[in-house]
């Protein structure tokens, strides 16, 4: 199935801006239609509902709002005809909680890409990449700021453990990994089970030409794949998000979270 219509996240940010610039490259060859979408949570530090505030003060929490959102549709604006998609792009602005916004309109799309998350964005249209990929089923691609979408790569990257979210990364990322024409297969330390033989032959019936990669396990493996990806530059990393719950990740400190923190490519996220 080819990739017609993405979903981008966009809140004016830098990281967003360059999530928007990689959407638009995606679509350009493919003819497909980016959807940029604005999510926005409540901006008021106070509840507006309150009684004892005087109209006056509402007017101006609802104004400052409407300014924010303003500026950053006027942003998208700007960045228009630099991305010459034409009629293949559209923009909408949607309330309500930021992460699930996101979560639930990328079910309605091919995949969804969102700049990395910033600590720097406004409180009420901040991003969590992670937690959107836990969310939403869909594929979701996290583009680091700055990052050119027009640089030229060799090959793609894919994480693989031989797990349940490696595999489902995997069949969200294919289309991807056919256009690339060639990817790596990184493994980290000995490996039972399925012979990683299978996988190199699935990815050939589908005109990917791949090559296992595997490392020393005397190294972490978020460690073991941002140092390959630092060497050799591949186009796009394909990994599976949280294989085990998100909290011990979170409390632990885990792949997905190092990767997301550091990583200076564009990785393909899915759960």
């Amino acid at each position: 199935m080819p990739i017609m219509n993405l979903l981008v996240a966009f809140n004016g940010s830098a990281e967003t801006e360059a999530a928007l610039r990689y959407a638009a490259s995606l679509a350009r060859t493919r003819n497909a239609h980016v959807t940029a979408l604005l999510a926005h949570s409540s901006h008021e530090v106070i509840d507006r509902r309150w009684r004892w505030i005087p109209d006056e003060a509402r007017t101006i929490l609802a104004d400052a709002n409407k300014g924010i959102l303003a500026a950053i549709e006027a942003r998208f604006d700007a960045l228009r005809d630099e991305l010459g998609l034409g009629d293949g792009l559209t923009f909408r602005e949607r309330a309500g909680r930021v992460d699930n916004v996101l979560a639930e309109a990328a079910r309605h799309f091919d995949m969804l890409i969102v700049g990395a998350h910033s600590d720097q964005d406004d409180a009420h249209v901040t991003l969590h990449p992670d937690r959107i990929a836990l969310l939403s089923g869909r594929p979701v691609i996290v583009i680091p700021a700055g990052y050119d979408a027009g640089a030229q790569h060799s090959h793609a990257a894919l994480a693989w453990d031989g797990g349940r979210a490696a595999a489902r990364a995997l069949s969200d990322g294919l289309r991807l990994l056919e256009a690339e024409g060639k990817v790596s297969v990184l493994t980290v330390g000995q490996r039972g089970g399925w012979p990683v033989e299978d996988l190199i032959t699935h990815l050939s019936r589908h005109d990917v030409d791949a090559i296992h990669e595997n490392f020393p396990e005397k190294h972490a493996v978020a460690d073991t794949i941002l140092s390959y990806c630092e060497r050799h530059d591949p186009s796009l990393l394909v990994l599976g998000a949280y294989e085990h719950s998100k909290f011990r990740e979170d409390f632990l400190g885990g792949v997905t979270a190092d990767v997301l923190r550091r990583i200076k490519i564009p990785v393909l996220l899915s759960h």
